[in-house]
């Protein structure tokens, strides 16, 4: 939990808290946030195609990846103007990197970890870290906003050193052993499944582009109709109790729901969540999309994850980095896209559209899929 909420909460979303804090103090402009933003999505794609790496030791891996979201997080506090643009892509970028090795072996090492301790369940219970992580470090941005940018980039570092430092500390007590014959024997009928692996990459993928262009712009949104930061900023506190709360009472409660259909259904809720600020411009549509959207991705992250570790119990590693680098394609293609459109409210509105009825199309396709072996 603490590793997922120093990776996701400050090295994967601090930015989007504190973007429209650097627009204000004159750190950046808005076409250099999206670049950074976008330089963040090709970071984790990248990050994800060589998270297999670790495969071998995903701790080693995860531990490695939490010093450099430290390192980058405590540099952004010299990023922006008068510094070179490309300081602030590439730490961005580097951030990305390390978010992506985070998410694939924190969920590796631990998921295994309590599989052989015979307390499987227990594993919804880590992802509960990302929402903790984007919760605190958007109220630490909701009530800093009146600092500037720099001294809250300065304050998120030092958090993220600390954590990085603890998971060390704890880690050390642990250890893993081999697989056992049920995991041998699990991998080697999950291995006739590729279809159904292929699914669940396909999903996940249309999962990140559906929930990304909520994810990097409700604060933005939230500042275009009040300029106010104690109101704009909560924006994203909000998103992130929802993922930590819904998160928990799913681990809590939803234990016994298939995977696939927990999943559908927040997919469902997700594009509840993306189309309601494009057909309402309020504050009150901007919150309730928060905590819609921030309510069931993580969700959707742990139904995925989780299945994947059920589709390859011996090694879920490499199918765990195909899922997040088709997630990071999602990411990718969603600003790329509001660009293309050519920005603006009407790109922001007819890419949330398309990313609404993609949301459909795939949780459709999920619950389905619950009904036959894949």
């Amino acid at each position: 939990m603490l590793a997922l909420a120093v990776a996701m909460g400050i090295g994967r979303f601090a930015f989007t808290p504190l973007l429209p804090l650097m627009l204000r103090d004159g750190a950046l402009d808005a076409a250099a946030g999206a670049e950074w933003a976008a330089a963040n999505y090709i970071g984790y794609f990248a990050g994800a195609l060589t998270a297999a790496w670790f495969a071998g030791d995903p701790g080693r891996g995860l531990l490695l990846s939490l010093v450099g979201v430290a390192l980058t997080t405590l540099a952004m506090a010299v990023s922006g103007s008068p510094a070179p643009a490309l300081l602030g892509a590439a730490l961005r970028g580097a951030a990305g990197v390390f978010s992506a090795w985070s998410l694939v072996c924190a969920s590796s090492w631990c998921l295994a970890e309590l599989a052989r301790r015979r307390a499987p369940r227990l594993g919804a219970w880590i992802y509960t870290g990302v929402g903790l992580g984007i919760a605190l470090a958007g109220a630490l941005a909701w009530l800093g906003g009146r600092q500037p940018a720099a001294w809250l980039w300065l304050e998120l570092g030092a958090g993220a050193g600390a954590g990085a430092l603890l998971v060390g500390l704890l880690a050390r007590r642990q250890g893993t052993v081999p697989a056992g014959p049920a995991e041998r024997e699990a991998a080697a009928v999950a291995r006739g499944g590729e279809g159904g692996q292929r699914a669940l990459i396909l999903c996940y993928g249309t999962f990140g582009f559906g929930y990304i262009v909520p994810a990097t712009f409700l604060p933005v949104m939230a500042r275009d109709l009040t300029p106010d930061p104690l109101v704009f900023g909560l924006a994203w506190p909000l998103f992130g109790l929802a993922a930590l709360l819904s998160v928990a009472a799913a681990a809590r409660y939803l234990g016994a729901v298939p995977r696939r259909r927990l999943w559908a259904a927040a997919q469902g809720l997700m594009a509840l969540g993306t189309a309601l600020p494009l057909g309402v411009r309020a504050l009150w549509a901007v919150a309730a999309s928060a905590v819609l959207v921030g309510g069931t991705f993580m969700i959707a992250t742990m139904a995925g994850l989780q299945l994947a570790r059920e589709a390859r119990p011996d090694d879920p590693t490499p199918l765990l980095a195909r899922m997040t680098a088709a997630f990071a394609a999602g990411q990718i293609a969603g600003p790329l896209l509001v660009r293309a459109f050519g920005g603006g409210p009407d790109a922001l509105g007819l890419t949330g559209a398309i990313a609404t009825l993609l949301l459909v199309l795939t949780a459709l396709r999920l619950w389905r899929a619950e009904r036959r072996p894949v």
